[in-house]
């Protein structure tokens, strides 16, 4: 008689790192709410706070499909969706009764708007000690331009991003999507959890405060050293940098284009063996990279030149035999038909009520231990308002009065 087959039970799933974490989104647009989405992907609860008649507008932003804004799905993801009115005294009793419960409180309105709805610090802080506020806000909570309208936009003019980039006899060059917000998001995510690990050591709350006009400046690199020790400014050299050569993206004989970067020595190298100009490797000046980068017209002929000769495919086989840098410059198509990302389940696919499979991108990292997960995208405007404010201590009479009232 054959021994029954006994299965092992699968390993219990550990709870995510961010659980029982609780963050209340009362902002809009990008930076913020990024920040927030980050949060939830680490199995934060994130409530998101809308107000009754005017939603956060990244649910308009981009294309939609069946009227539902693709753009919300992802941004909105792993939140509920809450609407509330807090310019209204029952909004703001019901919005301290939520930061009572909360961990995190995210905003980004002007400076003073909170404060105007006696909904500041001082409030805020009184019903929950061990709150973090996190406000972000364009140019931060003081200064001359604190109260001045604040997009991302603008910080990559500010901050140098504008003036660096773009060919040298072009116009500054701005990015073709939200940067400066990303990066401001990153920034608002380990700035919640900097906060969030001193209030572990001395059980005390604080207030975070994010100037998007900052964070862009850090990635730019020792620009400011740079000026302050020697009075250089950085210009613009397209896609060629200062530092080294050859560094820029060539059009290969089948019309699509690679990047190239030489940010070695050993990897410059290569790269002129590759291409049959070794004679230029006995150059004086090509020891250095910002000597070979006075000399990039030199080098650019020489790779381009090759890379004109060859298609896309045969340029990365040869370059990756090489052991030389090498990537094509794709578009979204490429990207989601990527091997490496398909390897990494970058763009991935998350069950939708309102429009089925959607793919988009997946967790910013990989933890071997307690992994992080979209559990759903982008929910409708106020699915959740009944339910969490029930679960608050509100009875569904009081919700159908603050329904009367317009405050949800």
């Amino acid at each position: 008689m054959p021994r029954p087959v006994v299965t092992a039970p699968a390993p219990a799933r550990a709870p995510a790192p961010l659980a029982g974490l609780r963050v209340l989104d009362l902002a809009t647009l990008f930076a913020g709410p990024l920040a927030a989405t980050m949060l939830g992907d680490f199995g934060a609860e994130v409530i998101k706070v809308e107000h009754p008649e005017r939603p956060d507008p990244s649910r308009g932003h981009g294309p939609s499909k069946d009227g539902v804004g693709l753009w919300w799905k992802v941004l909105g993801r792993n939140k509920r969706a809450i609407t509330l009115d807090l310019s209204k005294p029952a909004g703001r009793t019901t919005l301290l009764r939520l930061a009572a419960t909360a961990d995190v409180v995210i905003e980004n309105f002007r400076p003073g708007t909170l404060e105007k709805w006696d909904l500041g610090w001082e409030e805020l802080s009184a019903v929950n000690p061990g709150l973090v506020l996190t406000r972000v806000t364009g140019f931060g909570q003081f200064g001359p331009y604190a109260r001045r309208p604040g997009f991302g936009t603008l910080a990559e003019a500010m901050s140098g991003f504008a003036a660096m980039t773009g060919e040298p006899d072009a116009p500054p060059t701005l990015p073709p999507f939200g940067l400066a917000d990303s990066i401001a998001a990153l920034a608002t995510a380990y700035a919640v959890m900097t906060a969030l690990a001193a209030r572990d050591r001395t059980g005390e709350g604080q207030v975070v405060d994010m100037a998007i006009i900052e964070p862009i400046l850090t990635v730019l690199g020792p620009q400011p050293t740079w000026y302050d020790q020697l009075g250089h400014v950085q210009p613009r050299t397209g896609n060629r940098s200062q530092n080294n050569a050859p560094r820029n993206t060539y059009r290969t004989a089948d019309g699509t284009w690679v990047a190239v970067s030489t940010s070695a020595q050993s990897v410059a190298e290569r790269v002129m063996r590759l291409v049959g100009r070794p004679e230029l490797i006995e150059e004086p000046w090509f020891g250095s990279g910002a000597e070979r980068a006075r000399h990039a017209d030199v080098l650019d002929a020489a790779v381009g030149d090759w890379i004109a000769r060859h298609s896309r495919a045969d340029v990365l086989a040869a370059f990756e035999k090489a052991e030389a840098a090498v990537a094509p410059v794709q578009d979204v198509r490429d990207v989601m038909a990527d091997p490496q990302y398909q390897a990494l389940d970058t763009i991935t696919t998350v069950d939708d009520p309102e429009l089925g499979p959607l793919r988009m991108q997946n967790v910013l990292f990989r933890l071997s231990a307690t992994p992080g997960a979209i559990r759903w995208a982008g929910r409708p405007h106020g699915a959740d308002t009944e339910e969490v404010l029930t679960e608050l201590g509100l009875a569904p009479a009081d919700v159908k009065e603050l329904r009367e009232e317009g405050v949800v």
